[in-house]
């Protein structure tokens, strides 16, 4: 098997940037054209794109569409796509402007039956994003944390046609100290769907062990922070996956 590896663009205000465990309060600016940033993860050789629409994530509502259009014109590699999502309308406008997969993450945990039907008109297209802390779903741009575990929502989708689940442990986003390799790999092991690993991946040695977890049904793992800060190399992480 081969580990997608998913260079990550996350939008606030139309530029590309990071934040420090999902506050947006701490957001570090890593480019301002986040189209070129995009083309440049073509170049390097990845496979997919994985953008998030911050603003929209707390708001609702898509913010940064200016910006995702922009890099959906540049590039030619897949896009998934996550933020602000709630409705089908936007589901279908996001598709038809030529993206490959719809996040859904807020919608998933409020609104169900909303994941069920959009994977019935677009199989294959849809994914769910699980945020937690502490083993628990965070929702509206993590700024809320509900009571409901993580397993047990990601089970809610089994046998839907949901493409993958996203899984992010919050409290490693950002910080740079490393995955919570234990949860996520007690989540994929407990449903059939695979699951794309994100949160804490600092270096090559957490994509290998990623690697070599792929078999508890791991499909893929997003870079952030350790990829623009040059802790990953693309051409080293993409060699050995």
């Amino acid at each position: 098997m081969t580990l997608t590896l998913y260079p990550a663009i996350d939008l606030k205000d139309g530029k590309c940037v990071r934040l420090f465990q999902g506050d947006m309060g701490k957001a570090t600016v890593f480019s301002l054209d986040p189209a070129e940033q995009a083309t440049r993860f073509e170049r390097d050789g990845f496979q997919w794109l994985h953008i998030v629409d911050l603003n929209g994530a707390f708001e609702g509502k898509p913010v940064n569409a200016a910006a995702v259009k922009a890099i959906l014109s540049r590039v030619k590699m897949p896009v998934q796509l996550g933020g602000g999502i709630r409705d089908m309308d936007m589901i279908a406008t996001w598709i038809e402007a030529g993206v490959s997969r719809v996040i859904l993450g807020t919608a998933a945990l409020r609104n169900p039956v909303l994941v069920k039907e959009a994977c019935r008109l677009f199989p294959g297209q849809i994914a769910v994003g699980i945020d937690a802390k502490g083993g628990k779903v965070a929702v509206s741009g993590w700024a809320e944390v509900s009571d409901q575990p993580a397993v047990d929502l990601a089970k809610k989708f089994e046998d839907t046609g949901v493409a993958a689940i996203i899984y992010t442990d919050i409290s490693k986003d950002g910080a740079m100290q490393g995955p919570n390799f234990e949860e996520t790999v007690t989540l994929a092991e407990q449903i059939s769907t695979q699951v794309i690993a994100s949160g804490g991946i600092s270096s090559i040695e957490d994509i290998k062990r990623y690697k070599e977890l792929e078999s508890s049904g791991i499909e893929g793992c997003i870079l952030g922070r350790a990829l623009y800060e040059g802790k990953i190399r693309a051409e080293e992480a993409l060699k050995f996956c």
